[in-house]
């Protein structure tokens, strides 16, 4: 009887050990799977996860959050307060209309799991994937970003001291965009202007008429190289196709710059459309400096412009959380040298939900607006175009890993 006693103790011990790892195992899962879901409850599209022997990877692209640096920071804050992987690295891959765009990563050496000990300082930032991007790029994400749609309103103000007899003329439109993206990559665009206020612009301005139609297609290839084209009618009375590229080098303050375009000439006379079927071709081809101590970023290019004119430009732009401000000079040898300064600012609610139907358009004003001075007064040189209605200095920079790493330092 003593002996059956303690054969069916060992064999309940036995058991016990054979159960409780894979009861751990089972809990691990669940609590990743409850990371999944908070992230898309509270906005975040795109959202989902991966998990080997090396490491555990997240995905999560920044739908709820106007500055991106408060999003990911939002997002660490949830991931840590479940626990991060117990001897072994944290990824986070931020993603733009699911192309991976940087990752944030967080080496854990410690023994066990560690809940909220971790600082924003720990968490490295880098357009740098390795092979994480590979391990979860296949895998099936919670609250999709595909067909969902947005009507970004863009307010636009114009003005100009080119006439004598006034100080000023101006234009102030405002001009609903419906967005959406229907495959990975994708943005199509389609704005309309609504003249609110027209001094001195012309008649054809006074009329509600078409903006930016675009069609674009992002692409993430090989050596960290970022791809944009794009297709349709651009601002400054443009239609054609345009193709923006952009990598990083090892260094990941300087990047190599450059962009092409081949567009004719259009106007919209409410909604009839004028073109000249003669074609321009227009490059720009340079580098850029991130000094990131003060999230300045010092710009050089040689362009060729709308008139087939061909010079030089140079940006400095001082990036905060809440505008980004700067100074440009453009020379050419078909005109005097000319610049001015230019500033962006971002515009409120900085959070911002979709309805729990996720497919009824969200609706909101565009993340933000800005303004160039041309100082030199030049009409008709230095002349150029933006593809889609959401580009602009601060748009351009913010998936920039250091300028997010001083959003998580002030987080």
């Amino acid at each position: 009887m003593i002996r059956s006693t303690r054969i069916g103790r060992f064999a309940y011990l036995l058991l016990a050990l054979m159960v409780l790892p894979l009861s751990a195992v089972v809990a691990q899962e669940v609590d990743r799977e409850k990371i999944v879901n908070a992230l898309a409850e509270m906005g975040f599209e795109n959202v989902g996860y991966t998990e080997d022997e090396e490491e555990i990877i997240f995905t999560i692209q920044n739908s709820a959050y106007r500055i991106q640096g408060v999003g990911v920071a939002k997002a660490l804050d949830l991931i840590q307060k479940e626990g991060l992987p117990n001897q072994k690295s944290c990824c986070v891959i931020l993603l733009d209309n699911n192309i991976p765009q940087i990752s944030v990563r967080y080496n854990n050496e410690q023994s066990g799991d560690s809940l909220a000990t971790v600082a924003p300082r720990d968490w490295e930032t880098s357009y740098d994937l390795g092979d994480s991007w590979k391990k979860v790029r296949k895998n099936k994400v919670k609250n999709s970003s595909l067909y969902k749609v947005d009507i970004l309103i863009y307010p636009q103000f114009s003005f100009a001291n080119y006439v004598i007899t006034q100080i000023y003329t101006a234009l102030l439109d405002f001009c609903p965009s419906v967005e959406v993206s229907l495959w990975k990559g994708s943005k199509i665009a389609a704005q309309i202007k609504i003249p609110v206020y027209n001094d001195g612009y012309g008649a054809l301005e006074s009329k509600v008429h078409p903006g930016h139609i675009t069609l674009s297609q992002r692409f993430r290839l090989p050596y960290n190289i970022f791809a944009r084209a794009t297709v349709g009618f651009f601002s400054n009375g443009r239609y054609g196709v345009d193709v923006d590229l952009k990598m990083p080098l090892r260094n990941e303050q300087f990047t190599v710059l450059g962009r092409m375009g081949l567009t004719g000439a259009c106007y919209w006379d409410a909604f009839k459309l004028h073109y000249d079927p003669a074609m321009t071709f227009t490059w720009a081809l340079g580098g850029s400096f991130y000094w990131k101590r003060y999230n300045t970023e010092f710009t050089a290019k040689a362009e060729q412009w709308l008139l087939k004119e061909f010079g030089g430009r140079f940006d400095m732009i001082r990036h905060f959380r809440f505008c980004s401000v700067g100074l440009y000079a453009m020379v050419t040898d078909k005109a005097p040298m000319n610049g001015g300064f230019r500033f962006q600012l971002l515009l409120p609610p900085y959070k911002y939900k979709r309805f729990k139907n996720q497919y009824i358009p969200r609706v909101n004003v565009s993340p933000n607006m800005g303004i160039a001075y041309n100082a030199g007064n030049e009409r008709k040189y230095y002349k150029e175009y933006r593809a889609e209605a959401s580009d602009n200095i601060m748009q351009a920079n913010s998936f920039n890993p250091y300028f997010i790493k001083t959003e998580l330092l002030k987080h």
